[in-house]
């Protein structure tokens, strides 16, 4: 059994984080668009964790993802990472941008990917929020050291969190100086794609799936140069962020056609691992 790939798209704006950024031209609907459209011919379906600050400027554009079919998870509401959080501050962050979603047309929202991976062992106080709002499972843990956040020693696996839902941690692979997330991102786009390819062989014959992550500027090739604050502001990263948006299609055509098979998150979390959840509660795990 091949496993699945948990392709998803964090759906921001990245000119929200930077300053005046809205004199810079608006790329998010027609880059959401091409994965609309790239997905749409492959007959597959994922997840879109959306900022409500997007919701709210392109309600339209949640209409067209939800109407496709595809999964809506929440992002945050303005993109504000949980270490500038508080529980009382977190769980109102949560509700608008579960509001936002909803009045975009998102009913069914399980789902949470905190910014820039930002939970952390610091604020895993945040499951117990999701928990209480009745998420059913997040994908933000990066379980490696990193130049921001991070969460060395969590498990590379699906893990059930006590207050009650599933942490589905990002896919890493061991590279001779760093651990990275070679499923998403500038990672995908950056590493060698025979290096990229022998990595998701890997990964889609093990039991858990390839958990990953894309962006609407990861495929916008004719966006204009800016440079970008985060993680780190530096135009060496801003480099990176550009580099080989062109590639990414391609890269993902090769691996759908070797067998990978892209599912919404909540799919995954519903056919898998619900069982597993229901067989550990019964063994008194």
């Amino acid at each position: 059994m091949v496993a699945p790939f948990l392709f998803s798209i964090d759906l921001e704006d990245i000119r929200t984080l930077v300053e005046n950024g809205h004199r810079y031209a608006d790329r998010v609907p027609a880059s959401v668009d091409r994965y609309l459209e790239f997905l749409a011919r492959r007959d597959m379906r994922c997840t879109f964790f959306t900022v409500g600050d997007v919701a709210r400027r392109y309600p339209e554009l949640v209409g067209r993802i939800v109407g496709a079919g595809h999964e809506i998870g929440c992002h945050s509401s303005d993109h504000v990472t949980l270490d500038r959080h508080d529980r009382e501050s977190f769980r109102e962050d949560l509700q608008r941008n579960l509001d936002d979603l909803r009045a975009a047309g998102a009913e069914d929202v399980q789902g949470f990917r905190a910014p820039m991976f930002s939970l952390t062992r610091e604020t895993a106080w945040a499951y117990e929020v999701l928990a209480e709002l009745g998420f059913r499972y997040s994908s933000s843990v990066l379980a490696a050291r990193s130049p921001v956040y991070g969460w060395p020693g969590f498990s590379s696996r699906c893990t059930w969190r006590e207050p009650g839902l599933w942490e589905l941690p990002l896919s890493l692979v061991r590279l001779p100086l760093v651990t990275v997330p070679v499923a998403g991102g500038v990672y995908f786009r950056v590493l060698p794609f025979p290096l990229v390819r022998r990595l998701f062989r890997r990964g889609l014959s093990g039991s858990e799936p390839v958990v990953g992550y894309f962006h609407p500027y990861d495929v916008d090739d004719e966006q204009e140069w800016f440079l970008h604050p985060e993680p780190v502001n530096s135009r060496f990263y801003t480099w990176l962020m550009y580099r080989n948006r062109s590639g990414v299609f391609p890269r993902l055509e090769r691996l759908l056609d070797e067998g990978a098979t892209i599912v919404p998150y909540a799919e995954y979390v519903t056919r898998e691992l619900a069982p597993r959840e229901r067989e550990s509660r019964a063994r008194g795990l």
